[in-house]
C-alpha cells in the first residue's frame, strides 16, 4: 500500500465506503479573479451563515502580496453565487495581523457566529513572523446584510507565543457559559468562558475535546471545521483531520450530546469528503479540503470548502443522512 501510495496520490489507506458529502457538479463556485489584486491568487477557506433565507460567505482571499484578506459572496439557493463583491470586506488593521516582512500575513479562516442579532467573527491573525493566534471581532447582523462594513476592532483571544486556529462560538450558552472551540495541535479544544469580552489579558483555554486516532484517517492532527450546528439529535461537528501516512487534508463528522457538548455520542469512522478533484489537488496545497463553515438550510446540509488552498466548492447531503450514519455509527 505504501508503494501504491507514493505514485497515486488519490489512494487512502483508511478509505471503506462512499463519501457522504456530494460534491457540486459546478464547482469550484469561486475561483480567483485575476483583475482584482486583492484576490488574484488563492480563494478559498471560508465562513458562512445563513439569514434572511440566504447563506452569506466570507472567502478567504490572496493576492500577489500573500496578504490574506476576507471577501463576501452571497447565494439563494446554497450552489449558485448571485452577489460576490469586488472590493475586500476585511482586511489586517491591528499590529498583530501586519506584514512585517514579505510573505504570508494577515487575516486567514473566519468562522461566523449569529447570536442575538450580532454576528461573531473568531479569524487566524497572522503578522508573518509570531506564532498565529486567534483574533475575535463582531458587527450587527444589519450593518452586515447591508453591506455596511462596521467591525469591531479586533482582539486577540488565544495566548502568545502559542500557534492556535480553528476557533469560534457556539450560538448557545450552557450552564450560563459561552462554549468556544480552538486547535492546540493536534487536538480539537474546547473552553466555557462566562463572557466574550476577554479583558485582562484573558486567554482560551480549557482541554481537549477530540484528539487524532491511532490506525485511522486522521492520525495526525484534526480541527474544527465551521461552528457545530443544532439537529434534534445533538451538535453536528464537522472537522478537518490529516493523514501521517499521505499528508492530505480530510473531513469527518461527529455527534455531541445536545444538553452536554464536552460529550462525544458519535464519531463517523471514515471521511465524509476527500481530495479526489483537480480543484482540490492543483493549487498552493494539493490534496486538501478545508472547510471553516456550513449551513443546514431547507434540510439539506451545505460545506462550504477550500480545495488545494485555491479555490473554494461546496458540497452537500440531507441533513437526515449524515445524522442516520452517526447514529449508527458507520
Amino acid at each position: 500500500m505504501l508503494d501504491e501510495l507514493k505514485h497515486n496520490p488519490t489512494v487512502n489507506p483508511h478509505r471503506k465506503k462512499k463519501e457522504l458529502l456530494v460534491r457540486f457538479d459546478k464547482n469550484p463556485i469561486i475561483s480567483p479573479i485575476q483583475n482584482n489584486n486583492w484576490e488574484s491568487k488563492y480563494t478559498f477557506n471560508a465562513g458562512a451563515i445563513l439569514s434572511g433565507g440566504k447563506i452569506h460567505i466570507l472567502y478567504r482571499a490572496m493576492g500577489d502580496d500573500d496578504t490574506s484578506v476576507l471577501g463576501y459572496a452571497r447565494s439563494f439557493d446554497g450552489f449558485n453565487i448571485e452577489e460576490r463583491l469586488d472590493r475586500a470586506v476585511y482586511t489586517p488593521r491591528e499590529q498583530f495581523e501586519m506584514k512585517t516582512h514579505p510573505g504570508f500575513s494577515g487575516c486567514e479562516d473566519p468562522r461566523l457566529t449569529l447570536i442575538d442579532k450580532t454576528i461573531y467573527m473568531c479569524y487566524t491573525a497572522y503578522d508573518g513572523v509570531n506564532p498565529p493566534r486567534i483574533a475575535l471581532t463582531t458587527i450587527s447582523e444589519d450593518d452586515f446584510l447591508n453591506h455596511r462594513w462596521h467591525w469591531s476592532r479586533p482582539k486577540l483571544i488565544s495566548a502568545p507565543g502559542m500557534d492556535n486556529k480553528d476557533s469560534c462560538i457556539v450560538a448557545e450558552k450552557f450552564n450560563n457559559k459561552y462554549l468556544v472551540f480552538h486547535r492546540l495541535p493536534p487536538c480539537i479544544w474546547v473552553d466555557l468562558v462566562s463572557d466574550l469580552e476577554f479583558d485582562d489579558n484573558h486567554y482560551l483555554g480549557g482541554h481537549p475535546l477530540m484528539g487524532p486516532r491511532v490506525n485511522s484517517w486522521d492520525n495526525l492532527k484534526i480541527g474544527l471545521n465551521g461552528p457545530p450546528e443544532k439537529t434534534e439529535d445533538g451538535w453536528l461537528l464537522i472537522y478537518h483531520g490529516v493523514s501521517k501516512e499521505d499528508m492530505k487534508y480530510r473531513m469527518g463528522a461527529a455527534l455531541l450530546d445536545l444538553n452536554n457538548p464536552l460529550k462525544i455520542l458519535a464519531w463517523l469512522h471514515n471521511p465524509i469528503l476527500e481530495p479526489i478533484t483537480w480543484y482540490e489537488n492543483e493549487g498552493y496545497r494539493e490534496g486538501t479540503v478545508f472547510s471553516c463553515g456550513q449551513v443546514i438550510k431547507d434540510g439539506t446540509l451545505y460545506v462550504y470548502y477550500g480545495g488545494a488552498d485555491k479555490y473554494l466548492a461546496v458540497a452537500s447531503c440531507p441533513l437526515k443522512d449524515i445524522l442516520e450514519s452517526l447514529k449508527k455509527g458507520k
